[in-house]
């Protein structure tokens, strides 16, 4: 074997690569083992004169190990380095055709850096004994559209930390043996971790990431968050990660300016840079950026396991106007201000994910009324599997943050959703967004006392979780966590030694567990057909009730929620059926920390018409609450 002319990488490779058809480049870039003897290096800078790779292993001598480009016009510069193996520090040495321009970077394509602040990357491989067998053979069960979802967000660096030990947070093998069990406990069918490749500001909470292909090393090796993805597996909770196709940051040793031109991202300042973030935007129109980004996705779906992609950011990638003025964007080519060659990427991307790995959700977070996000490409739609509601998250949140007195002004805001709900395949998040920069935590949006603001948490996630669409719901707020989140700090654990909340606890265990167990609940979340509405005009006194129903197996599940302080005594519903309906769920219940208020289990529907149905029911409606209510009968 020439070591100096070997090559991990083919003709065919580099004709992908520069097609933007290339989905496995992170088996070919990088820094390979080759079988103990060394490692084969290669990285793609074309307007580099020169490149040199320097680390442990030649005491950082910057010109020591000379790359050779390739003769096609690649742009890639490759090399094989002898004695050199896992573990083995290394930077890039780039020297630009561009008036000499000369940095160190890190490996694009790397799998492992040191631990932020530093940022060598690592000589690594990604063996590991997976043994999630079952779960892989069956996510595609627990993954569809059909399927009850309910997901908790985690930040994995405040989840839990140890206070005795200089606050530390915990490893990945140390959060393995607490979150799977956790998550279990309570119910929730997926985790949802927020981005996890490596970034070298901490405080970004990962969404900005120098490391595409690299766990961050803060909480251990690649192979410890292969162990907690893989217990999580074994106890039956899917993984999603939020991933970030959508800028990076212009840390000097990252994809920046990388061979000293604009190579990742878009060479126009109005295209490149990112207001909001103070961040640069990949070029969706360069083929071998597509190729970069599509293959990472394909990564953590590949050598991670991971169950889906949460994608960031991205009404800011399908507009050239987000968050610019008036001379600040260049339209379209039609004069437009969408960018078709970000559309074009993200369909691209949707149809190769779920070409490979039908059994995954693609998850868009997507704030604006672009149509068909959740639709399939061949519609026109964007492909993603799923879209985060934002929509149905401001207005609920804003109409429940309002006095219980004023709220019948704003009744619209609390029955708008249904009339978008079956646009999109919609979740519901409340998400990590809504509990920083001053939001307020959850509970501290709420009016009125104590009771009041535990009773109102506790009437949202009950309407959340009958309202159709999947769940989301970020760690803290199922035990009503006063503060808001603090990415440097553990989440208020010891709340839990009081009863409330231990209740609103209870509660969202409870509404994990019937939203897996009704069918009514999750099998039609994204079909008008098992939802119907009993009265949405019932603004005086800020009560709107409606029907959960799955056609196949018969169930109805009735719903009523009652948004002020009052309790409401006979209250009479029209019902779909004659029969006893069982209170299978109420929020004001003692055992949450409510009142106690109810109806002994539930009330028989008789042969009374109202609401325009046949039958109807009276019941006690507690303050502040919500009741599920399921008829028995079921013919």
């Amino acid at each position: 074997m020439k070591r100096n002319s070997f090559t991990l990488i083919t003709d065919y490779d580099v004709y992908l690569f520069k097609q933007g058809k290339h989905y496995r480049l992170y088996e070919k870039f990088g820094s390979r083992i080759l079988k103990n003897e060394g490692v084969y290096f290669a990285v793609w800078a074309p307007n580099a004169s020169h490149v040199y790779v320097m680390g442990s292993f030649n005491d950082w001598g910057p010109e020591s190990h000379p790359l050779s480009p390739r003769l096609d016009g690649s742009g890639i510069w490759e090399g094989f380095v002898p004695n050199v193996g896992k573990g083995a520090l290394y930077k890039y040495r780039i020297i630009s055709k561009n008036q000499n321009y000369r940095v160190d970077k890190s490996d694009p394509f790397a799998y492992y850096f040191e631990t932020p602040p530093k940022n060598a990357s690592i000589v690594w491989e990604l063996d590991y004994e997976w043994g999630d067998d079952e779960w892989m053979k069956n996510r595609k069960k627990y993954n569809s559209l059909n399927a009850p979802i309910s997901i908790y967000e985690v930040h994995l660096g405040s989840w839990r930390r140890v206070p005795e030990e200089n606050n530390r947070w915990l490893t990945y093998k140390e959060i393995a043996h607490y979150l799977p069990k956790y998550v279990r406990k309570m119910g929730f069918t997926h985790v949802e971790f927020l981005p996890i490749m490596e970034h070298p500001f901490y405080g970004s909470w990962g969404y900005q990431i120098t490391g595409y292909y690299a766990p961050t090393s803060r909480y251990g090796k690649p192979q410890d968050l292969m162990y907690l993805i893989d217990q999580l597996h074994q106890n039956e909770i899917g993984v999603i990660l939020d991933w970030v196709p959508s800028h990076f940051p212009t840390d000097e040793y990252g994809l920046v300016y990388f061979d000293g031109t604009h190579l990742y991202e878009y060479e126009d300042w109005r295209k490149r840079y990112h207001p909001d973030w103070n961040s640069y935007i990949f070029d969706y129109g360069k083929n071998e950026v597509k190729s970069f980004l599509i293959s990472n996705a394909l990564f953590w779906l590949d050598k991670y396991h991971v169950d889906g992609l949460r994608v960031d950011g991205v009404a800011s990638m399908l507009y050239l106007d987000y968050s610019r003025k008036n001379g600040e964007w260049i339209p379209n080519i039609y004069g437009g201000k969408e960018n078709l060659e970000a559309i074009s990427f993200i369909k691209e991307l949707n149809e190769v994910v779920y070409k490979y790995y039908p059994d995954v959700q693609m998850i868009a977070e997507e704030s604006t009324a672009w149509p068909m996000v959740s639709k399939p490409t061949y519609v026109g739609g964007l492909g993603f599997g799923m879209k985060w509601n934002l929509g149905w998250m401001h207005d609920t949140l804003n109409y429940l943050s309002k006095d219980p007195i004023y709220r019948k002004y704003h009744h619209n805001q609390i029955i708008f959703s249904i009339w978008y709900a079956f646009s999109e395949n919609f979740i519901l998040p409340l998400s990590h967004d809504e509990v920083v920069h001053g939001k307020g935590s959850l509970i501290n949006k709420m009016p009125g006392d104590d009771w009041q603001k535990f009773a109102n948490l506790r009437l949202l996630f009950a309407y959340m979780y009958a309202h159709p669409g999947k769940k989301l719901l970020f760690m803290g707020g199922e035990f009503g966590q006063w503060s808001e989140w603090n990415h440097d700090k553990s989440l208020d654990w010891h709340l839990l030694q009081y009863p409330n909340h231990q209740g609103l606890q209870r509660l969202i265990k409870d509404l994990n567990n019937i939203y897996k167990k009704e069918r009514a609940l999750h099998k039609t979340d994204f079909n008008p057909s098992g939802f119907e509405w009993i009265d949405f005009n019932d603004w005086e006194q800020s009560v709107i009730s409606f029907i959960r129903k799955d056609l196949e197996s018969n169930e109805i599940l009735l719903i009523v929620c009652n948004f002020t302080p009052v309790p409401r005594m006979n209250y009479r519903l029209g019902a779909p059926r004659k029969g006893f309906w069982r209170e299978i769920l109420n929020t004001d219940s003692e055992y949450y920390g409510g009142s106690g208020l109810g109806n002994l289990g539930g009330v028989e529907a008789n042969q009374i018409p109202f609401h325009g149905r046949d039958y109807s029911i009276v019941i006690t409606l507690p303050p502040l609450a919500c009741l599920y209510l399921k008829s028995d009968v079921s013919d």
